[in-house]
């Protein structure tokens, strides 16, 4: 099997007037004359290194399971980084969403034979960033297509942004939560229920007629669980 290249570059974003460190996963026999579809991950580093993407993306290629695709990882700085960024009430939310969809986008379309259409390009994120990932979607359908979200941090702020989205046929939500977060310890050790807000966002989704897949995996909080999952949301929104 032939193996992709991942690229470790260093952006400037004017948007969030910081330095962000880029991790491109290239798949093997890259070539301009293809058009390439494209993934970007926040939680950047945990995708590449707990959830193993190029090492996946490069059997699924080579097995002709999924199209052409190039992932991005954004890492974090800190939890308290991921908490400005990620989430609605963080003051650098906003501008992280202007980063994606303003500055990381174009860079990317300049510097790859990509496909410049929101349903080539996805969002991946887990827990906090899972919730960014599917903000940035419905703030920008027309770049953002599709949004995979392994149990994605909830609360009223984000029902809310769910609530006002438009542009619906537009979007298409992979949507995963695991049976046993309804006790999910927080970094600052609080226990946030995970489960029923998920419940309830996917039911407002479906009200609304959002096109989701969603489904509800035996596990916890954690990569031991969302890392299986890879495979199928990949092959779900890619194949």
């Amino acid at each position: 099997m032939d193996k992709g290249t991942v690229k470790d570059i260093t952006f400037y974003s004017e948007s969030l007037q910081e330095h962000i460190q880029l991790l491109i996963y290239i798949p093997a026999n890259y070539t301009p004359l293809y058009k390439y579809n494209i993934l970007i991950a926040s939680d950047g580093k945990d995708y590449f290194q707990l959830g193993g993407i190029p090492r996946l993306a490069d059997e699924l290629i080579d097995d002709y399971e999924i199209e052409h695709l190039i992932i991005v990882g954004v890492p974090y700085k800190s939890v308290a980084d991921r908490k400005r960024k990620y989430i609605p009430s963080g003051d650098q939310h906003e501008a992280y969403l202007r980063f994606l969809a303003h500055e990381l986008v174009p860079y990317l379309d300049a510097e790859f034979s990509t496909i410049p259409l929101g349903a080539n390009r996805g969002l991946i994120g887990d827990s906090m960033a899972a919730t960014v990932s599917l903000l940035a979607a419905i703030q920008y359908p027309n770049i953002f297509g599709k949004a995979i979200l392994h149990s994605p941090y909830v609360d009223d702020l984000v029902m809310d942004k769910v609530r006002n989205a438009t542009q619906l046929d537009l979007l298409s939500i992979y949507h995963v939560i695991g049976t046993d977060e309804d006790e999910v310890i927080l970094h600052d050790k609080t226990v946030k229920d995970f489960l029923t807000p998920n419940r309830e966002m996917h039911q407002l989704m479906v009200n609304m007629g959002f096109n989701t897949f969603y489904e509800e995996f035996k596990g916890n909080h954690t990569w031991k669980y969302w890392k299986p999952d890879l495979k199928r949301a990949l092959i779900e929104n890619f194949g």
